[in-house]
């Protein structure tokens, strides 16, 4: 199908669900109108075929994980995503993969009520481009630089799984299909990161590896954490494939979790509003260690003692 064809395919099947999208697909540019007195957040990510997924994975996980990875910057910084654009570089005008990829990318639109507004498709190697945009009220915006000495370390959900779940597609043996849909589709936590605002110190998605995420927040608030990798959830099923040790790194260094890490001051009530928050999502946190005195991240064992794993994380170009 030629491009044209490509791009009318997708806007019959873009109806935006928003009044706030005044002019959608179809024009040079979008037209939309924020909300008054609120401040615009915008993420942007890149997915590439055999590096952010494996070859041959199919279309309609690639398209949702192509959103979910976008929406979950978003719910880092506690904002109500709203509208976003899609850029897509395809080998050839396969109409029934970009059926498919539509299928997942707005299966989980309709889920945040994400109005997909513009975009572009071009020849080339695949490869996908999202933007999205959302609303966060003014000094509410969950940052990298809030935390302080004494504040507690939380993650959400389970770490480890989506790294897993590409070690063992690269092993080429057996797969557990519960790893398998963890790697394919992530599931952004936007309600939880909008429980957060006002109550979290500071939070980041992980994306590149607890170890690595974390030290972004470290290094954006001039202190150090001490991490528990013995309390990182999500453990026991991993031991079912893989060794103690693995299992460790997997979980501080795979990537690919799209989980929340976020810091909370120590006081009772501080700690009981982001527990309460959590609770009202449906979505599980754990605590995993502490920020301290210093710089980066130091990981000990139960016994307190420093562990450390063969690589931080996931690095483009390393």
């Amino acid at each position: 199908m030629a491009e044209f064809g490509l791009i009318e395919r997708i806007r019959a099947r873009a109806a935006h669900p928003r009044d706030d999208v005044v002019l959608g697909i179809g024009d040079d540019a979008a037209l939309l109108q924020p909300p008054p007195g609120m401040q615009l957040v915008v993420a942007m990510d890149t997915l590439n075929d055999g590096v952010h997924f494996p070859h041959g994975t199919e279309a309609a996980r690639v398209g949702w994980k192509a959103l979910a990875v976008n929406l979950s910057d978003l719910a880092a910084m506690g904002a109500e995503p709203a509208w976003c654009t899609l850029s897509l570089s395809l080998p050839d005008g396969d109409p029934a993969w970009v059926d498919g990829f539509l299928d997942g990318f707005l299966a989980l639109a309709g889920e945040h009520r994400v109005a997909l507004v513009g975009g572009d498709t071009t020849r080339g190697p695949l490869s996908i481009s999202v933007t999205v945009l959302g609303f966060v009220d003014p000094g509410r915006a969950l940052r990298r630089d809030g935390a302080r000495v004494g504040d507690q370390v939380w993650v959400s959900g389970s770490l480890g799984a989506a790294a897993a779940a590409l070690e063992q597609w690269r092993a080429g043996g057996a797969r557990d299909a519960a790893l398998g849909e963890r790697l394919d589709r992530p599931r952004p936590r936007v309600a939880l990161g909008r429980a957060l605002g006002g109550v979290a110190s500071a939070c980041i998605d992980v994306s590149d590896g607890l170890l690595a995420d974390l030290g972004h927040v470290c290094a954006a608030s001039a202190v150090g954490v001490l991490l528990d990798i013995d309390a990182l959830p999500g453990a026991d099923r991993l031991r079912r494939w893989f060794g103690g040790e693995a299992v460790r790194t997997l979980q501080v260094a795979g990537g690919d979790d799209y989980e929340l890490c976020f810091t909370v001051p120590a006081g009772a009530d501080a700690i009981a509003r982001a527990a309460a928050g959590a609770a009202a999502t449906g979505v599980e946190v754990t605590r995993v260690g502490t920020v301290v005195a210093g710089q980066g991240v130091q990981a000990v064992d139960r016994d307190g003692r420093p562990w450390r794993p063969e690589r931080p994380g996931h690095e483009h170009f390393a």
